[in-house]
């Protein structure tokens, strides 16, 4: 592990050593997963809604704490805008709560209405909008910290998709409390373009996805090897749903429906349910699944430990403070 290079407002309020969020990813960020990135100095999310039974989400929390000590680590919360469909993580929360899990990444719609149970229950709550907008009115709430992503993110960087580099710019003058920045996010260099930005960390996404401790299948992380990014699509804007994925055979099934302006939602169903996407991390068969899948991908060389991945970070960003100082007019 790297020794601390630098140190800012989310380094210090997460207890952490590198400005380094490494965010939940939906069946693939475990207890195992999160502990590698805690343990080289960053901090990790464990996805709730990979874990549907609320006691193998508690027993996910208590494995990673044993391999971690008394590391902080946290979880990810997807709060969702359909009614209803929140419930679905009322019992995670319990769990969280009784666990006194440090940190909780929010996403999706407003945290406000779990806000008072972590709060009470002593986490720090970091939540992630997609868009700068949107933090200027999550900033009024309790929370400790916001995320802001990029249209270069996979997952879900929302329907605006202004730039990671534009965002990232602007939000020093407008964002008081600590803030991250993610989307498109896969070297130091870009760490240390935040850092000098006002950013007081980096979120990570895509670029983990090749790490040993992710248990997908050795043949998905090859995929991910040869990817340049440019095979990294936009779905489902049809339903203002944006979700960046990888171009396989699913993702072009959508676009086909989206080009003829589809709005039945059952007929997307077949290409974009969860238990597709996980099938293929578990076979290693790419073609199907609506695929996480981030521009980052482009910085994705090789199967590497987390570990090295980090280090890795953190002797980037150190090259390139050195290459800003030799530039300085002396």
């Amino acid at each position: 592990m790297r020794d601390q290079l630098f140190n800012t407002r989310l380094t210090d309020l997460l207890g952490i050593r590198h400005p380094i969020m490494c965010g939940g990813l939906m069946w693939l960020a475990d207890a195992r997963y999160v502990a590698a990135v805690c343990n080289a100095g960053a901090i990790g999310f464990i996805t709730a809604l990979s874990f549907p039974d609320p006691e193998e989400f508690r027993e996910q929390i208590k494995l990673c704490r044993s391999l971690l000590g008394d590391k902080p680590f946290g979880i990810n919360l997807s709060v969702s805008r359909r009614p209803g469909v929140n419930e679905r993580i009322r019992k995670h929360i319990v769990v969280a709560c009784e666990e006194r899990v440090p940190v909780i990444e929010t996403s999706g719609s407003s945290p406000e209405e779990i806000l008072p149970h972590l709060k009470e229950a002593g986490s720090k709550v970091i939540h992630k909008v997609p868009h700068l907008k949107y933090a200027r009115s999550v900033s009024r709430l309790p929370i400790d910290g916001i995320i802001i992503v990029g249209g270069e993110a996979g997952g879900h960087p929302g329907v605006l998709l202004t730039s990671t580099m534009v965002q990232a710019g602007m939000a020093a003058d407008e964002v008081t409390l600590p803030w991250a920045i993610g989307g498109g996010i896969g070297a130091g260099r870009q760490m240390a373009a935040a850092l000098a930005m006002g950013a007081d960390a980096v979120l990570l996404g895509t670029r983990m996805l090749a790490s040993r401790e992710i248990w997908a299948h050795e043949n998905y992380k090859h995929r991910l090897v040869d990817g340049d990014g440019l095979d990294s699509v936009l779905r489902m804007q049809i339903f203002q749903d944006t979700h960046r994925v990888m171009r396989n055979d699913s993702s072009e099934a959508v676009a086909q429906l989206e080009l003829l302006k589809v709005r039945d939602f059952d007929s997307y169903r077949p290409h974009v349910d969860g238990a597709v996407a996980r099938h293929a991390y578990e076979t290693g068969d790419t073609r199907k699944g609506m695929l996480d899948y981030g521009q980052s991908v482009a910085y994705i060389r090789g199967i590497e430990t987390v570990e090295d991945i980090i280090d890795g970070f953190i002797d980037d960003a150190n090259a390139a403070q050195k290459r800003l100082q030799l530039t300085l007019r002396r």
